[in-house]
């Protein structure tokens, strides 16, 4: 048997690969690739991620107080055939219209959900009673605040996983008077079909232990196009190394159903996030034959989803 010993240079090379192997996993090495990943779309997200710095908001002790009117409320707007723009300012709610009624996407505060989603959709010209599901991407106050409401109005069906309905039942950032029943269960994978159309539910837990993004079809004339969410965002959470793992494994995982579904546009639950309210002033200049402004292709929502995993790859380097 032939022995090998490992001579200088060689020794010389596996240190110098071994090093740079190093550089391209460093905090700052990530930050890069975020932020290149970013490019001039997804600025807003690379800074609330990469820049700002993580960790719960501080627990409120006084009592929360509905804002003015005027610093929250957003008309309503058509965004493709099927879907439907009923949020506020800050904070997104999307109607997506079926052949047997409306399925909504997140329900906001409780104090803007009947003014915003009610009354948002009568304007639009629908019938609130037809909303059959609401889609809670995540059981955060602002998101999950109307969700009661719009169940115990309408009978509409709330949809969430089962590590967000154990989150919401045992947070206490939602005030229990607002919290809904337990409803619709979703498994990694679910479909959740009304009508002619159908929601592709994704678990991607970090965020929140049961984020759910959602993969979906949306009409433009005689075109389709397939639309990806991404659930939950901010590093909102207690930085632990095991959360920060979570949420990149999510990412990484979702990235390759956006890949797989060729996902062309790009819906956030906030419109800073998706630059919607961009969108929205270009969609209402838009003419005959011009692109639809929420449009953006594969490669940008892929690099949305690749920011957000970057970022928290740097974190979690950033914790050790």
């Amino acid at each position: 048997m032939k022995s090998y010993v490992i001579g200088p240079l060689t020794a010389a090379i596996a240190a110098v690969a071994s090093s740079a192997l190093a550089q391209q996993n460093t905090a700052e090495s990530h930050i890069a690739a975020a932020k290149a990943a970013a490019g001039t779309e997804h600025v807003a997200l690379f800074e609330g991620l990469c820049v700002r710095e993580p960790g719960p908001p501080p627990a409120r002790t006084e009592p929360r107080t509905v804002p003015e009117r005027s610093t929250w409320y957003h008309e309503p707007i058509k965004v493709f055939d099927n879907l439907y723009y009923v949020g506020e300012k800050e904070y997104s709610a999307w109607a997506v219209s079926t052949s047997a009624g409306i399925i909504v996407i997140d329900t906001i505060w409780a104090h803007s959900v009947e003014d915003e989603i009610v009354g948002g959709l009568r304007k639009l010209g629908f019938d609130p009673a037809n909303i059959k599901y609401a889609l809670v991407s995540h059981a955060h106050i602002d998101h999950i605040g109307g969700a009661k409401y719009l169940q115990e109005k309408f009978g509409t069906r709330i949809v969430m996983a089962a590590a967000d309905w154990d989150f919401a039942a045992q947070t206490t950032r939602v005030p229990d008077e607002i919290k809904p029943k337990r409803d619709v269960v979703a498994p990694d994978g679910y479909k959740l079909t009304l009508g002619d159309t159908t929601l592709s539910l994704h678990l991607t837990p970090g965020h929140t232990p049961g984020t759910v993004s959602t993969i979906f079809t949306v009409k433009d004339g005689g075109r389709s196009h397939t639309v990806a969410t991404w659930g939950g965002t901010g590093f909102n959470f207690e930085p632990l190394p095991q959360t920060f793992q979570t949420y990149i494994n999510s990412a990484v995982s979702y990235q390759n159903v956006v890949k797989q579904v060729g996902a062309a546009v790009l819906l956030s639950n906030h419109t800073r996030l998706d630059q919607s309210l961009i969108k929205f002033e270009a969609l209402a200049k838009r003419k005959p034959g011009d692109p639809h402004p929420f449009v953006v292709g594969p490669d940008s929502v892929l690099r949305y989803v690749k920011v957000a995993e970057e970022c928290a790859r740097a974190r979690l380097l950033q914790l050790k």
